[in-house]
């Protein structure tokens, strides 16, 4: 699905929409094309592949989601994958999608797969800024990827809540068993960091103006992300790092709970124990035992127990036992 098509010249967007058959007439030698597209199909694709004389591989790449974050050359052609990320407070998880993009001198074409990071905004605040449309294409890859890693903070903030929560029920006085949760949110976090991670090996190529197809002048503004997304994955292996901590800390807790479980249990297995054997030796069927022929031999023998049982008891208690 085609979002939006036009044309660019000298900071200032010329046309309305456009189809894509007619968007490289309109193209001017400083101008170019601005394409976005939604989760096209391949046959949609291959229509903009032939207008556009894309790499067939990165046709490929454009049209197919899941992949890692990336950044690859071809002749003079620049393909950059992105992964989006917001984070689903009522889940837990991070639904992540993605966002190509392919440039050339003439083009900027961005294929987007995935609720994440809306691109409106991004073409909106670019056609308010005309010295920065100035640069062309890099301008857009600037500002996409800028929007990809300014919408990982909310994920981050997302995390740092619900790991927050975990650590108060881990140490709180009340037993619970949150292991599965702190597992879940590990599993999330550690997808989070690998997408955030792919990531700063292409911005490090694009701030060191390694690549013919983007504008030398950019390479400023692709620092300031680079720096951004540094510090996001920073946060995100602090966020790993206390999972892992905590996650100790409850197996830690487990094992205690169930060391003074045991006690518990060991303690009242001792304080039954001496009117059990009481019991049974009075029991016995023979004559001839101490008491078993007079009125006060019964009472003594309950006496006894009671006796041995409290003292059995308040020892356990002065140790800590019961």
């Amino acid at each position: 699905m085609i979002v939006d098509c036009a044309v660019y010249e000298k900071g200032k967007r010329i046309t309305e929409t456009l189809s894509i058959e007619h968007a490289l007439d309109h193209v001017g030698h400083e101008g170019f094309v601005w394409l976005g597209l939604y989760e096209p199909t391949h046959e949609e694709f291959e229509a903009v592949r032939e207008v556009f004389g894309l790499h067939e591989l990165a046709a490929e790449d454009a049209v197919a989601a899941h992949q890692r974050p990336k950044l690859e050359v071809y002749q003079d052609s620049l393909l950059v994958v992105l992964k989006t990320a917001r984070y689903l407070d009522e889940t837990e998880e991070i639904e992540f999608g993605e966002i190509i993009i392919l440039t050339g001198k003439q083009y900027v074409l961005i294929v987007r797969h995935g609720k994440a990071s809306e691109l409106g905004p991004v073409r909106r605040a670019l056609e308010a800024t005309p010295h920065m449309l100035e640069l062309g294409p890099s301008a857009v890859l600037h500002a996409v990827m800028d929007r990809v890693v300014d919408d990982y903070s909310p994920v981050v903030a997302g995390l740092e809540n619900d790991i927050g929560e975990v650590e108060q029920d881990v140490f709180s006085s009340a037993s619970t068993y949150p292991s599965e949760r702190i597992y879940f949110l590990k599993r999330e976090v550690l997808e989070f960091r690998t997408a955030v991670g792919s990531l700063l090996e292409p911005l490090v190529r694009l701030t060191r103006g390694e690549i013919a197809v983007v504008d030398p002048g950019s390479r400023e503004y692709f620092r300031d992300v680079f720096d951004h997304a540094v510090r996001v994955a920073s946060m995100v292996d602090q966020q790993r790092d206390l999972l892992t901590s905590i996650l100790d800390a409850n197996l830690t807790q487990i094992g205690v709970r169930q060391n003074e479980d045991m006690r518990k249990i060991s303690a009242w297995v001792a304080v039954g124990v001496v009117p059990t054997l009481v019991a049974g030796i009075f029991g016995m069927n023979f004559d001839r035992l101490p008491g078993a022929h007079v009125w006060w031999g019964f009472p003594l023998v309950l006496v006894l127990m009671a006796v041995v049982a409290g003292i059995l008891y308040r020892s356990f208690r002065r140790s800590g036992w019961l």
